[in-house]
């Protein structure tokens, strides 16, 4: 069970496109929209290893339940014979506190936002902690999402489905593929017992890096 102590207030504040330092009355606001999503939210996650058949075409999971399609997944996962696929979530409670607050006072809901995307990202690095611990895998690459590069965001609805998350963890996706609840991620990560070839990562490998509000050109510090 994944629990959040404190969430990376950097990491809200480039969601919320601010640049520099908070002034102190950010930073009073930041504080009391962080003890309400803490208090609110319930981090799950769910995972699953799979063997990776690669052909020409595309990388399929043994027993054909999940194609991936697309150059920039087969660069990604190349010389990986495994995957591990998950699903996380902060729970339908951060929806219903985002909207509660978007009733009484639009600062802290835009706030409580932004601290919510970071903290879905935390729950993320903290499951894959838990994951890699419990597993004996080698090495492993970066978390990789539906919807990144050329993998269709399509695959959202496979990959809930195949985890079997909407059962574990009340995870769904709408017609138009997305999550619910909204502070929900989904990803591959690829496994070998080989050591894999470093590649680009960030801005520089992103197909919208020319036109995301989180660019490295627009000050984003993560690329």
């Amino acid at each position: 069970m994944i629990t959040l102590s404190a969430i990376n207030k950097s990491e809200a504040l480039r969601y919320m496109g601010h640049k520099g330092e908070a002034s102190t009355a950010l930073s009073d606001i930041l504080d009391k929209c962080e003890k309400l999503v803490l208090e609110a939210v319930r981090p799950a996650y769910v995972y699953r290893e799979v063997s990776l058949i690669h052909s020409d075409e595309n990388i399929s999971v043994e027993g054909g339940y999940l194609y991936l399609t697309g150059k920039d997944i087969k660069r990604h996962l190349k010389g990986c014979d495994k995957a591990v696929f998950f699903a996380a979530t902060l729970s339908s409670s951060a929806d219903t506190l985002i909207r509660h607050l978007e009733a009484e006072d639009m600062t802290m809901a835009f706030a409580a936002d932004a601290l919510c995307s970071a903290a879905v990202e935390q729950v993320c690095d903290l499951a894959e902690e838990e994951i890699f611990s419990a597993n004996s895998y080698n090495f492993h690459t970066r978390r990789y999402s539906a919807g990144y590069g050329d993998l269709p965001i399509s695959l959202q609805n496979e990959i809930v489905t195949f985890l079997n998350a909407q059962r574990r963890i009340g995870l769904t996706v709408t017609d138009n593929f997305l999550m619910i609840p909204r502070k929900s991620v989904t990803a591959i990560i690829g496994v070998s017992d080989r050591e894999l070839q470093k590649t680009i990562v960030g801005c520089a490998s992103c197909n919208m890096k020319n036109h995301c509000a989180f660019s490295e050109k627009n000050g984003c510090n993560r690329a």
